[in-house]
């Protein structure tokens, strides 16, 4: 039963996030929302891994409780530092973009289209 609450708030951190990306009129609000989607992707790595009862991924001989399984928690952990490296270098673009055309409202960067 947990996971099930688990999936429908991974389901609502992916829509708020969407959402957010796309009613967005500057583009630190649309960095900080894709963030937000993203962290939709970590619940629901999470909420796939979880065993009820299981005891950490260290088997010992004749052990009989189940585990959880460990490349989920690093795929997970991947996933973080993947979305911090993203982060960082979208709001790197934003201060360059800031910078040379003044502005961070995506509808007035005119130089920008093709």
């Amino acid at each position: 039963m947990v996971s099930a609450a688990c999936y429908g708030v991974a389901a609502w951190l992916l829509l708020l996030g969407s959402a957010g990306i796309m009613r967005s009129r500057h583009l630190v609000h649309t960095v900080v929302s894709l963030s937000v989607a993203q962290s939709g992707t970590y619940v629901l790595l999470l909420a796939i891994g979880y065993q009820d009862q299981a005891g950490a991924p260290i088997v010992s001989q004749g052990q009989a409780q189940p585990v959880v399984d460990p490349m989920v928690q690093a795929m997970t952990l991947t996933d973080i530092v993947v979305s911090a490296t993203i982060t960082a270098v979208l709001l790197a673009l934003t201060l360059q973009i800031s910078r040379r055309h003044g502005t961070v409202d995506p509808d007035e960067l005119r130089a920008l289209r093709g």
